[in-house]
């Protein structure tokens, strides 16, 4: 397999997390399980193989490797992307699909879907993405993904397998749909993009920015362009129920000793162990 970008990996339970985030530079994800990622600011050419792809922003850190994606897929024969994306991206990458073209006279076909907040993406049988609003510099979203299951509803939980069948047979629909938020993508915003969806805070693993940690940046200004600050999560620790914590999205500048050293001054408990620097 050709390596020619970094991607960190890590396993939790039956999801396998890879990817890499850094402000300015490039931020991809990907979940081989889920058969999704999120963001392209570069592309991997293992991520190649992933299908359906959710971006948050049009900064092109989250979005620059869209036509190379798209490129590579072709030239291997692949089916044709699903790309999802905020409404008012269409237009501009459509066109840079139409220079692109006309550049190398290559094709780039590909399913450019515009999502908005309240929008519900079915994935599976098992999973469903929900869209919510994040606050950045420019329209962003923010993604949930859902597992869901089908449950016998209460009312005929003492009934036998034969009564059951009896009333599945005469229509009768005994059983509810029952979610538990699996995964939460929070890509760039302000805290806003947090406290309106409280999902957030409940999904088993929350992958979050975390692009300013000095008490030298003032948050007035971060919030303003639409980041968090280290300072941001503290103020929060109490709110997030999460099992997994993915911070990520660092600023370049500061090191990577910096970073460990002023999250640890704050987070000395590293929010109960359930913290982890995407570094």
């Amino acid at each position: 397999m050709i390596e020619n970008l970094p991607v960190k990996k890590l396993e939790y339970n039956n999801l396998t997390i890879e990817g890499y985030s850094r402000a300015a530079v490039q931020t991809y994800w990907r979940f081989p399980e889920l058969k999704i990622g999120f963001d392209l600011g570069a592309q991997p050419w293992s991520f190649m193989g992933t299908a359906t792809w959710f971006v948050s922003h049009g900064h092109l850190d989250h979005i620059a490797a869209i036509p190379v994606y798209v490129a590579r897929r072709r030239m291997m024969k692949m089916d044709p992307p699903t790309i999802y994306l905020p409404e008012s991206l269409i237009s501009p990458v459509k066109q840079i699909f139409q220079q692109f073209t006309q550049m190398d006279r290559g094709r780039l076909p590909c399913d450019l879907v515009a999502a908005s907040p309240g929008d519900e993406i079915e994935l599976s049988r098992e999973h469903v993405v929900t869209v919510v609003e994040t606050k950045h510099s420019v329209p962003s979203l923010g993604f949930i993904v859902w597992e869901r299951r089908k449950k016998l509803k209460s009312q005929y939980q003492s009934l036998t397998g034969e009564e059951i069948r009896s009333l599945r047979l005469a229509g009768q629909d005994v059983s509810e749909e029952k979610r538990r938020p699996l995964l939460a993508y929070l890509g760039d915003s302000a805290p806003e993009g947090l406290d309106h969806s409280p999902e957030m805070f409940e999904a088993e693993v929350l992958i979050t920015e975390l692009t300013f940690l000095s008490p030298h940046h003032r948050r007035q200004k971060i919030h303003k362009f639409g980041h968090l600050h280290l300072d941001d999560i503290v103020e929060r620790r109490e709110r997030f129920k999460n099992k997994l914590i993915i911070a990520s999205h660092f600023s370049t500048r500061y090191h990577e000793n910096t970073i460990l050293n002023l999250v640890e001054k704050k987070l000395p408990d590293m929010l109960n162990g359930r913290l982890h620097l995407w570094l």
